[in-house]
């Protein structure tokens, strides 16, 4: 069979099987050599980091023990990930704001660093939302894509997460937030193409089940710049930064996820 098209039927089995009560099979058939057919967007490609199969099913055992208070999900790479990295010093990191807002509706964090699309599509195909059913997930991936994958390859591949997502959780509502802004300078390509990526996957909403938010400006300088006060690598935010991440997602977790009176 053309790799192709063999590929596009393993995905199209992928993220729809479970529309029509047919389980994708598991785990995810591998491809041989280790990458993606020769011809195939491998942002829309499932695909494992081997070097994490121990983080992730690390993670799906831990999920599992509290699948029934999980009512807030996020997924994505590092900058997720990193919501509960602790404290260096006397400075804020994201682990005291994730205590203070999320840890009451039991939220459960699968980022995980250095993930691209195809990996996160490989950790949804081995399980890790079984048991689970969050009222809201929160999305953002893409920016380790960026070195290796067109902008359309990644939409496509977020699209295909959202589509799996969809499946594996159909009463949740998805949160697709926008990729953050990276590198110093706003004339910095990455910028550009970041907005694009963003223009692209801003259509994947329907104002029902999934909702777009775009809120990479708050991170920036009115000259566009970004300050190592919020990101000081440039890509990943510090407390500075995951407490205006957390300002600007929380009146939509409010909307889906209010405080108990």
């Amino acid at each position: 069979m053309n790799p192709l098209r063999s590929a596009s039927v393993l995905a199209l089995l992928f993220t729809c099987s479970r529309l029509h009560g047919v389980e994708a099979p598991a785990p995810f058939p591998m491809p041989s050599p280790l990458s993606a057919p020769s011809g195939v967007n491998s942002a829309a490609y499932p695909f494992p980091r081997l070097d994490w199969v121990e983080r992730v099913n690390s993670n799906n055992t831990n999920a599992a023990r509290v699948a029934d208070k999980i009512q807030l999900v996020f997924d994505g790479d590092s900058i997720t990930d990193w919501w509960k990295k602790p404290s260096t010093g006397t400075k804020e990191s994201g682990l005291q704001i994730w205590n203070e807002r999320y840890d009451k509706f039991g939220a459960f964090d699968f980022g995980i660093a250095g993930d691209k699309t195809q990996n996160l599509l490989w950790r949804l195909s081995q399980g890790q939302m079984n048991g689970i059913h969050p009222k809201l997930i929160l999305l953002m991936i893409g920016t380790n894509n960026l070195a290796g994958n067109t902008n359309e390859e990644i939409a496509e591949g977020i699209k295909a997460i959202i589509a799996e997502y969809c499946c594996l959780c159909p009463d949740t509502v998805i949160l697709l937030q926008g990729i953050f802004p990276r590198n110093t300078e706003s004339a910095n390509p990455l910028r550009a193409r970041i907005k694009e990526i963003n223009k692209i996957i801003a259509g994947y909403a329907d104002g029902k089940k999934v909702f777009f938010l775009d809120f990479g400006e708050k991170f920036l300088q009115p000259d566009g710049t970004l300050s190592a006060e919020i990101m000081p690598d440039f890509l990943h935010p510090n407390g500075n930064g995951y407490r205006i991440w957390a300002d600007a997602i929380q009146p939509f977790i409010d909307k889906y996820l209010p405080p108990s009176k």
